[in-house]
């Protein structure tokens, strides 16, 4: 039988993200996020723990601050521990594949004082400019006033 898990919340940092080491040396960070309920009444949210490790949790350390609005991909994960009174303990926690802004940096309010980590999330900068074309669509392959699509004449032979 197959499984499947796979996380995606948009939410807002509850408080300012730490990186933390760990003996071995990597990086990790451990953050709480709001996320508001679909059909709240109040402005219910539900306060989910997210984990970043390596390059993500410098990431996040780096461009979010507590409030920022950010997307998390990632696996639901529970964990299991008997604590010093021997109780068993259980904690569910979001382990972040991908992090990546939701709002242009402008609105982001966090400039860093050195230039961003190299990284596959897409450049902040270019989020909300009017001006910015992807690379998809100027490469030289690529020409918007020609289809990219073989017109069939008629549609016999077509199996629907």
């Amino acid at each position: 039988m197959a499984s499947f898990n796979k996380v995606i919340l948009i939410g807002n940092l509850t408080a300012d993200p730490e990186l933390k080491q760990t003996q071995g040396g990597e990086s990790v960070c451990s953050f709480t996020i709001g996320v508001s309920r679909k059909f709240a009444k109040n402005g219910e949210c539900d306060f989910i723990p997210i984990v970043a490790w390596r390059k993500n949790a410098e990431f996040v350390c780096q461009w979010f601050k507590k409030g920022n609005p950010i997307l998390i991909v990632g696996q639901m994960q529970v964990r299991s521990w008997t604590d010093n009174q021997n109780n068993k303990r259980y904690a569910t926690e979001v382990v972040a594949d991908e992090v990546s802004f939701v709002a242009s940096a402008p609105q982001q309010n966090t400039a860093p004082t050195q230039p961003a980590p190299q990284s596959s999330v897409p450049n902040p900068m270019q989020w909300g400019n009017p001006n910015y074309t992807p690379a998809a669509y100027t490469q030289p392959s690529f020409n918007a006033s020609t289809p990219q699509f073989e017109e069939i004449p008629n549609d016999e032979g077509l199996p629907f």
